[in-house]
């Protein structure tokens, strides 16, 4: 019997991955994230889930943001008994991003007239659950299942996910896929699979070079710091935020910009930043951890200033502009960023910096898109200050990057299915798979289901 695969999320929307994999006797399930757009979590996260919880016997958890992990709580409340597997550093950062999220859902809820999603208690029952892998540790899961890790180099602990049945048929979900090379992780590692399910959020958009995404960067900081404003990055508390303060302690240290003062004005992402020192050693690449040995702390500087409660928070305010603000979320759609968004974006001066994938809907991505209005915190804003865009500190990988994974999959891999990105993004990844790989690619629907076989994937 083959295996099958179900896209209950991830099919024609970047956000909420979650998929149902299928063996002869077990089930096991990919990812459990929130859909996101222009809410922090959309109405239909609310909705029950679409297949019998409690028939499934392992949850596989890629990494820890919330379109990955953001539902899994809600599992266990319908009646999920099964382990959660993911790596160490996955755990932390997970524990940290869904114990946060409690407060936010809870005011979500209230908004929508709700129960809320899940509460604390599902938050310690699902990590009362969970077992970790670290990468290339080959387990059975469920009955006639195996699993095994692989680093994605997406974000720190992120990974790849191999299942294979008893007859050897082998099927990878990517999760998400890295940026790289990253001026913290290794590389993205080959899989090896029969049919391969890959991540297309940027399928049809390059990044900038590694170098020019540097250049690009110091470049935009320091035009902010002439014109005299406040610097706003709406960064996402894994990875964005840790590579914005590796960056800006060796711009500072170089010389190459004036030492204003930063402030990192999230708990969430303080906590998470903690989080990578802990792992650096053991998950950071090589060359970087031989420079934590000889400098001790790679995300700190002198006038870095993290203010965890709400008061050093406010006190920012006092703080005279040129100065960087690092704050969540990182759409822009909650948080502390939204405050400093009232107060500077109708400052010509200031500058809001946007660093990552911002969702349709969502308050960056209309910001990026240009509206001179947009609504936050219930409050209408008029944009004056200059908005940039820098793609290359995305840590998603952008067309050629995918395109050179799917062809480091070959010759093993018979069919690609082309997921986790918007409908266009899939499209025109799969027509590149297609065209210059020769290999069929799918781009599902949601809900749509695959059998996978040795020699591919039919639709069923």
């Amino acid at each position: 019997m083959a295996l099958t695969l179900t896209s209950y999320g991830g099919a024609e929307a970047v956000t909420g991955s979650n998929f149902l994999v299928e063996g002869k006797s077990g089930k096991i399930l990919v990812d459990c994230g929130i859909e996101q757009g222009k809410d922090f979590c959309e109405t239909c996260s609310y909705e029950s889930f679409p297949y019998d919880v409690s028939s499934v016997d392992a949850l596989v958890i890629t990494h820890a943001h919330l379109d990955h992990i953001g539902r899994a709580p809600r599992l266990l409340r319908e009646g999920f008994t099964g382990t959660i597997y993911m790596t160490p550093p996955t755990r932390d950062l997970a524990e940290a991003m869904l114990r946060d999220s409690v407060r936010i859902l809870a005011r979500h809820a209230r908004e929508i007239q709700q129960d809320p999603l899940y509460e604390l208690a599902d938050v310690d029952a699902f990590f009362n659950r969970v077992e970790t892998l670290s990468y290339n540790t080959k387990k059975e899961v469920a009955p006639g299942l195996t699993i095994t890790l692989k680093d994605a180099g997406h974000i720190l602990g992120s990974a790849m996910v191999q299942i294979e049945d008893e007859e050897g048929v082998t099927l990878a979900l990517t999760g998400d896929l890295g940026n790289i090379p990253s001026p913290l992780l290794s590389d993205t590692e080959k899989i090896e699979a029969d049919v391969v399910l890959m991540e297309s959020v940027y399928g049809d958009r390059v990044h900038e070079h590694v170098d020019d995404r540097v250049k690009v960067l110091k470049e935009v900081l320091k035009k902010g710091i002439e014109r005299g404003g406040a610097i706003l990055i709406p960064a996402f508390s894994i990875e964005r935020t840790q590579l914005m303060l590796y960056e800006l302690s060796n711009f500072f240290e170089d010389g190459s910009l004036p030492k204003v003062p930063v402030f990192l004005d999230s708990p969430l992402a303080i906590t998470v930043t903690d989080v990578y020192k802990k792992w650096a050693k053991e998950y950071f690449k090589k060359d970087v951890q031989q420079e934590l040995h000889r400098e001790g702390d790679l995300f700190s500087f002198p006038f870095l200033h993290s203010t965890a409660t709400k008061e050093e928070s406010q006190e920012i305010r006092s703080t005279p502009n040129p100065k960087i603000i690092i704050a969540g979320a990182g759409m822009s759609h909650g948080g502390r960023i939204g405050g400093h968004e009232i107060e500077h974006l109708g400052d010509p001066n200031s500058t809001l910096l946007i660093v990552g994938y911002q969702a349709p809907g969502s308050p960056g991505r209309m910001l990026q898109d240009g509206v001179k209005k947009v609504r936050i915190n219930r409050k209408e804003v008029k944009v004056r200050a200059t908005i940039q865009t820098i793609g290359g500190w995305s840590a998603h990988a952008d067309r050629e990057q995918l395109l050179s994974f799917a062809e480091s999959c070959l010759p093993r891999t018979k069919t690609f299915i082309v997921g986790i990105g918007e409908p266009k993004s899939s499209r025109f990844l799969a027509q590149r798979i297609r065209g210059f790989l020769g290999v069929p690619a799918i781009v599902p629907r949601k809900g749509q289901k695959f059998s996978i076989t040795k020699a591919g994937a039919k639709a069923l």
